[in-house]
Order: C-alpha cells, then sequence, then structure tokens
C-alpha cells in the first residue's frame, strides 16, 4: 500500500487534520513525513497500557473507572468533533490509559476530516467488532459514528464483555441491525 499514490495522500491529509487537534485527551501529533517511500507519523509518547490490555488482563472495570474514562473519551472526541473531525475507528485499543494523567485516545489515521472524504467513499473503515450502523450499511459518517462506538466500549467495560455475539467479526458486527443488546443488568 505504500506505493499507492492515493493513499498516501490521504495519510498525510489525515495526519495533518489530527495535527490540529489540542487537547489533553488526544494524542498529540507532530510531524508527518516520507522515507524513501514510507510515510510515517511522528506522535506523542504515552507511557501506559492500552484499554484492551487492561480489559483483557482484569476483565471489567468498576463502575466509577467507566465513568471516568467515557467522561474523558467523550471529552476528547467533543474536541475532534468540533475541529470536523470524525475519528470512526473506537475502540479498546485506541484508547490509552497512563497511570497518571488523563485518558489519551489515538490513532486518527483513519479519520474523516470535515465534508471532504479523506478515504474511499462507499467503503468501510474501522474495526468490525466497533463498527456503527451507518458504517456497515455504507452511508455517512459523522460525530454520532464515534459515539456508537464509544456505546459500544462502555457497555464492554462494565459487563466484560461486548453487546453482540457472532462466530466471526462480520458475524458480531452484523448482528447490531438485527438484535437488541441484553440488558447491562443481566451481565451486572
Amino acid at each position: 500500500l505504500a506505493f499507492d499514490e492515493g493513499l498516501r495522500a490521504r495519510f498525510r491529509n489525515e495526519a495533518i487534520a489530527a495535527a490540529r487537534l489540542s487537547h489533553p485527551g488526544i494524542v498529540a501529533t507532530y510531524d508527518t513525513g516520507d522515507d524513501d517511500g514510507l510515510g510515517y507519523i511522528v506522535m506523542e509518547f504515552v507511557d501506559g497500557p492500552n484499554l484492551r490490555r487492561i480489559l483483557d488482563d482484569q476483565g471489567r472495570l468498576e463502575v466509577r473507572q467507566t465513568a471516568r474514562l467515557g467522561r474523558e473519551v467523550a471529552s476528547a472526541l467533543d474536541a475532534a468533533h468540533r475541529h470536523g473531525i470524525v475519528h470512526r475507528d473506537i475502540k479498546p485499543a485506541n484508547v490509552l490509559v497512563p497511570p497518571r494523567g488523563p485518558i489519551k485516545v489515538t490513532d486518527f489515521g483513519i479519520a474523516k476530516a470535515g465534508t471532504g472524504e479523506l478515504t474511499r467513499t462507499g467503503t468501510v473503515v474501522g474495526t468490525a467488532r466497533y463498527l456503527a450502523p451507518e458504517q456497515l450499511r455504507g452511508e455517512p459518517v459523522d460525530a454520532r459514528t464515534d459515539l456508537y462506538a464509544l456505546g459500544l466500549v462502555l457497555y464492554e467495560t462494565l459487563a466484560g464483555e461486548l453487546p453482540f455475539h457472532g462466530d466471526t467479526e462480520m458475524a458480531i458486527a452484523l448482528a447490531r441491525l438485527s438484535t437488541a443488546p441484553a440488558p447491562i443488568r443481566q451481565l451486572r
């Protein structure tokens, strides 16, 4: 993919869009460049695990921890949305939880900036388990897409499992189009 000029241009444009964001809950992007045809992004180093590792190691989180996580990630997403950037891949692996300091959202690599499409129109972009229904249907995305994914992440942190199930990643994703999740109180 490194030799696809269109993809490289989108990568650079998305990095530049992410670099405009300045918020304590968003991993800072410092620079972008090209080294012999390989694009790269220079980002802030955050010393701490991602939420995926924490959930894998500890299982579900306490309600207070989940509330803090939700509040801080929502604040970071609000800042991105105010700048016209939709993340489109909110998932536990993209939420960093350092032992001190704010929780940080990372990996704006597939973000959609403003009304200009930086990724191919009609393509499904994101992680299947956390896709919003409009992403699955190939429809336009907006801030609600990120909030839906955050809701899935918060459900998982409270319940210890995702709200939808299936034998494959895509089956899990498609389940949200036809089934309702179990109420949290049934699982916790």
